[in-house]
């Protein structure tokens, strides 16, 4: 299973459709499902989503009421054997990594996704797999912007980050 992992998306501040790269990449990787780890801000972005793979969320630090009721703000799904946390990851008195992290501490995972950061990174942190997939659409103070795909066989798991240069819609 091709899982494609986002985050931060923050539309429609930042356009009403997805960018390019992002949908080419998706497609090109043949993702299944979409994880997405808050900060969405509106419910367009499920619709976009939905439209390529069955998408499942975390509300983040600045998604309304609305949001947070649908998704929540943290789950745990069982996909192919692998346990994933999900969750955005903004503690205030820590940083997304380590709040993500100790979110999950009486669970049991394989794989922590979270956002907040905007900051892309595949680590591992005893034993748990840690992704942050960026932003696909607000880059902040990193050159490109990013998402990545999980990818699920036989109980393991591999990750890896995709950047690209513009969030532009159409050519």
């Amino acid at each position: 299973m091709r899982i494609g992992l986002v985050s931060d998306t923050h539309m429609p501040r930042y356009g009403t459709a997805l960018p390019l790269e992002l949908l080419r990449g998706l497609a090109a990787a043949g993702v299944e499902r979409i994880l997405h780890c808050g900060d969405m801000t509106d419910l367009l972005i499920v619709e976009l989503f939905e439209s390529i793979a069955p998408f499942e969320a975390v509300a983040g630090n600045n998604d309304d009421e609305g949001i947070r009721a649908r998704f929540g703000r943290k789950k745990i799904l069982a996909i192919d054997g692998v346990r994933i946390g999900m969750i955005h990851g903004d503690h205030r008195a820590k940083a997304a990594e380590a709040a993500a992290f100790d979110a999950f501490i009486d669970d049991t995972v394989d794989v922590i996704v979270f956002g907040h950061s905007h900051r892309p990174v595949i680590k591992e942190r005893a034993g748990i797999a840690m992704i942050n997939p960026g932003s696909p659409t607000d880059k902040r103070f990193n050159p490109l912007y990013s998402y990545a795909i999980l990818e699920i066989a036989g109980g393991k798991l591999e990750a890896r980050l995709h950047y690209y240069l513009s969030r532009a819609t159409e050519r």
